[in-house]
Parts: structure tokens; sequence; C-alpha cells
């Protein structure tokens, strides 16, 4: 039997047909009037979607190309840092600010748990040298979100840098209001574009820690970025992947005319949807059972059942890409990401493949039982007519 594929990973997500289409469109030159309306009407939707006044710079790179960019950016050799770590992408970046020669503070938590902003609060109570703090707003590798907010109003004292890579636009995060420093993200996940963009937004305050950084620094030199930027029209300072960014242009409108709120509230009714799904089939989540998680639902696999063979047969035999665990958590579990172009049909249509792939491989698993879990949230809302 043909299936249809459907890409149900935290990232890359599925792209809209429009943005799709618009890759295609002949490509024009970065240095003209034409480009420079897209990429000024690109920054501005931007900040609408980060919910900031601050300067967001755009690099061809992936997320982590804009971490680094923010370590080279912000420190000085032997600074010190404090780190958030609960998964794959805290330790990424204890990693990279250790390979750049910072004196790393680590807060590790088990995978799954959330940071306690009151340990965060103390320890940069107990060092003053502290210069910065980070924390992962949806930590892809587990599914689970921190609370930011909190998080902000204990780093006041620093400069505050959140990883919003899979969190930027699927889970609340309002830069300004909450007062955070730094955001980095990515276009393959909730931006609903393919990867290849980093995006960076730049608070006053962290303007000027950057003044006074002494990492040496070319590619990702937010000095060059916002020069470049304010010419008219705005331009990027190297070349920029130019289709790309004419896809998310499409993108960002997109998620503009949804209205943000309103996008927000979407992606909490996936992740319900998701959650109460899982939980219908009989299986056990893995991470907190709250509305915060928006962008990722990870679940245990059952015991006796191979983890990677159940994400292999979904993908084989049912057509739906999920994701399988990362690091500690390879053949342990697996996770649905709906952050970005997805609807109520998508998560029921994986509910409905994994109850399957479930009782071929032998767990007992009583078919219906979670897609009518997930539908009820659905109907619930609303929001399936």
């Amino acid at each position: 039997m043909m299936n249809k594929y459907r890409l149900m990973s935290p990232g890359p997500t599925p792209i809209p047909p429009e943005v799709s289409a618009a890759g295609a469109l002949p490509i024009i030159h970065h240095r003209t009037p034409e480009f420079g309306e897209i990429f000024t009407r690109v920054n501005e939707n931007l900040k609408r979607v980060f919910l900031t006044e601050n300067d967001i710079f755009t690099y061809a790179a992936s997320g982590t190309g804009a971490f680094e960019g923010a370590v080279q950016n912000l420190f000085s050799p032997g600074d010190k840092v404090l780190v958030v770590n609960s998964g794959n992408f805290g330790g990424r970046w204890v990693k990279m600010c250790k390979a750049f020669g910072l004196e790393v503070t680590e807060l590790k938590y088990d995978w799954g748990q959330k940071a306690d902003n009151d340990e965060v609060a103390e320890a940069l109570a107990n060092d003053p040298e502290i210069k910065a703090a980070i924390c992962v707003l949806s930590e892809t590798s587990t599914g689970t979100v921190n609370d930011i907010q909190g998080f902000a109003g204990v780093t006041q004292g620093v400069v505050s840098i959140v990883d919003a890579v899979s969190g930027l636009g699927a889970c609340e995060l309002r830069t300004d209001e909450w007062g955070i420093d730094v955001v980095v993200a990515g276009s393959q996940k909730a931006l609903m574009t393919p990867p290849g963009l980093g995006f960076v937004s730049v608070s006053e305050k962290a303007m000027r820690m950057h003044e006074q950084s002494t990492m040496p620094r070319y590619y990702f030199d937010w000095t060059a970025a916002k020069k470049a930027y304010e010419k008219d029209p705005a331009q990027t300072a190297w070349t920029p992947p130019v289709s790309i960014i004419i896809q998310l242009d499409v993108a960002l409108r997109q998620l503009i005319d949804e209205g943000i709120e309103n996008v927000f509230e979407r992606h909490v009714l996936l992740g319900r949807a998701s959650r109460e799904g899982v939980k219908g089939m009989g299986l056990t989540l893995f991470g907190p059972d709250e509305d915060l998680n928006s962008a990722v639902t990870a679940s245990y696999i059952p015991e006796g059942i191979d983890g990677k063979q159940f994400v292999k047969m979904l993908f084989r035999e049912h057509g739906i890409q999920v994701a399988g665990g990362q690091g500690e958590m390879v053949g342990r579990i697996f996770r649905i990401g709906h952050c970005g172009y997805f609807d109520a049909y998508d998560i029921i249509a994986t509910i409905a493949a994994a109850e399957l792939a479930l009782e071929s491989l032998g767990h007992p698993v009583e078919l219906g039982k979670g897609v009518g879990a997930a539908q009820r949230v659905f109907s619930k809302s609303g929001a399936v007519a």
C-alpha cells in the first residue's frame, strides 16, 4: 500500500506549499533594491515573532552557527558563564563554551527535568564574576520546555542567553517583556522554512558587552552585521542564501496573518493532543505533562520493544517520520515534533500509526484508544469541526 509521507520530526519540519514554491522563484541579486525590500520586511516580521524591538541578525548557518557567533561576540577568553544543561542541546552549549576557553559553571539536570531557577539565582549569587547565563527554551532532545520567564527574572544582573531553536514560534517567548538579552534561533522548525538560516536577537545590554569582547571573530561579527543592516536598503554583511530568505519572507507572513498569540495557542493544543494520544495508547510520557511542552512530545518506548525498530517501522510501513532518542536516550524514547506547519490530523495520523506499529511489534495496545484521546482534545477545543 502506498503511504503518504508525513514529516513529524522536531526539525526539519514540514514546509507550507507556498513556502516551497517561493524557493523555486528565479534567483535575484542580493545587492539590489528588490532584495533589500524583502530583507527589510523579513527583519521587521522577525521582530514580531521574537516579540522584540532589538536588532536581529540573520546568518547563513544552522542554529549552532548562531550559537557559536553569540559566544564569539559576547565573551573574552577566560570569562565565566553559567550554562543550564538538561539535555543534548544544553550539553552542546557547555561544550561550545569550553571550546572557546570560557570557564563554565554547569547546572546539570536529568534529561526531561526542568531547570530550577532558584538554583540559577543561587549559582549567580555565589559567583559575581559570571557574566552571562544560558538556558534552552525547548530542549528538543527531551521535549521539555523550561520556565524562561522565571530564568530571565533571576538573570537580570548578567546577560541572559536563550536557545530558542525549536521553541521560537511554538512556545511562548516574550523577549522584551521578559527582559531576555540574546535569543538564538533557526529557520527549520516553527518558522516553517528549510534549514540554512540562524538568527540572533541582541539587546543594547548585550551589544555593550559585545563591544568589550576580545574573542576572535569575522563572519559572525555583530558589528559588521549591524553596519550592513543600517544601509538603505538593509543588507547582510556577507552573501546571504537569497532563496531561503525569500522562503522565510513567505513563512513569516503566514505566521503574522495567523497572529502570534493564535500560533502559541495552536501549538499548545497540538502538544496537549499529542500527549493525550500517547497516554491513551498506554505509554509513559518522557518529561512533564504540561502545556508548556508545545513544540515536541517525547514518550518512553515500552519495555521489550526495540526503539530503533519502532521508529523505522513508523516510517517504512506507515510513512510517518518521527525522531528517536538522542545521547543517553537512544532507543529508549521517541519524539513527535509539532512545531511549525502542523494541524490536528497530523497528530491523529501519527498516533494511529504508532498504535498499528506497536501492535505489529507484539505490544498489547487497544487500537483507537490513543486516537480517540487525541481527537477528544481537538473536539473539546472546537479546532476540528
